[in-house]
């Protein structure tokens, strides 16, 4: 039996859990939401109903990342929390089952980080992934400077970082930042269907390989985020930081002045 959550929806059938994210349109994270997705991810590792995950959005982004025009601070300890969001996003990578995410929509600064946890990566023509951190002034977070080069390779990952361009569902694709193009209204079907044919293996047997095949990533995560939180931190508090979030707010090219 799944419990109740404030953000998100669970349910799970035929095998497959599914995780919904709920604060459309642009399902910003904060450490809320971020704390009960991981909840419900452990909550589907003790469920033996459950075999493999399906995580999708309710609206037009897949997840925006953190709203900085409206929360400057978004992403800190926030909310009475004990760690930072980041840290606590951690426990995303913990989790044992494998993760079909379905990004229908724009996956954004740490939208595109809880996208990249995933084991694939069920997309569209209409989405769009940007590490758009560089256009805000700031500096990659959850986890990304692990994982996208894990994904696109070093050269690629640093191409999109230093720019913070947009990429397109077909081209994230052809690059390996996602696993699977389809139409928009088949992404959840698509993305279910993946999980239902991970779910049809040996259920010790998958979660033995994913181990392997991610051995060592909840670490080199938590590392990672150590360096990208010393870096934020101080960028938060520049010219620049505020230019890029009024400018993006205001959906113009940022006037950034280095300091």
């Amino acid at each position: 039996m799944t419990r109740s959550f404030k953000d998100i929806g669970v349910d799970v059938a035929n095998l497959v859990g599914t995780i919904e994210i709920r604060r459309p349109p642009h399902n910003y994270f904060d450490n809320a939401l971020i704390n009960q997705i991981a909840d419900a991810l452990e909550d589907l590792d003790r469920d033996a109903a459950c075999r493999a995950v399906v995580l999708c959005a309710d609206g037009k982004s897949f997840c925006a990342g953190a709203d900085f025009a409206n929360r400057p601070s978004t992403g800190a300890n926030e909310e009475g929390g004990s760690k930072h969001l980041y840290k606590e996003a951690t426990r995303l990578f913990r989790t044992k089952k494998p993760i079909v995410a379905a990004v229908q929509g724009a996956a954004i600064g740490g939208g595109l980080g809880l996208a990249m946890m995933a084991d694939f990566r069920v997309t569209c023509p209409e989405a769009r992934f940007s590490a758009n951190f560089t256009r805000l002034g700031f500096h990659p977070g959850f986890g990304l400077t692990h994982t996208l080069p894990r994904a696109v390779g070093e050269q690629k990952a640093a191409l999109l970082f230093y720019t913070g361009r947009r990429v397109p569902g077909e081209e994230a694709v052809k690059i390996g930042m996602a696993d699977l193009l389809v139409p928009l209204d088949q992404i959840r079907k698509a993305a279910t269907d993946l999980a239902i044919e991970i779910a049809q293996s040996a259920p010790l047997g998958v979660m033995s390989t994913r181990e392997t095949m991610r051995r060592g990533m909840a670490d080199a995560v938590e590392a990672a985020t150590e360096r990208e939180l010393v870096e934020q931190d101080w960028l938060r508090r520049t010219a620049d930081f505020k230019e890029g979030v009024k400018a993006t707010a205001e959906r113009r090219l940022p006037n950034f002045q280095g300091r």
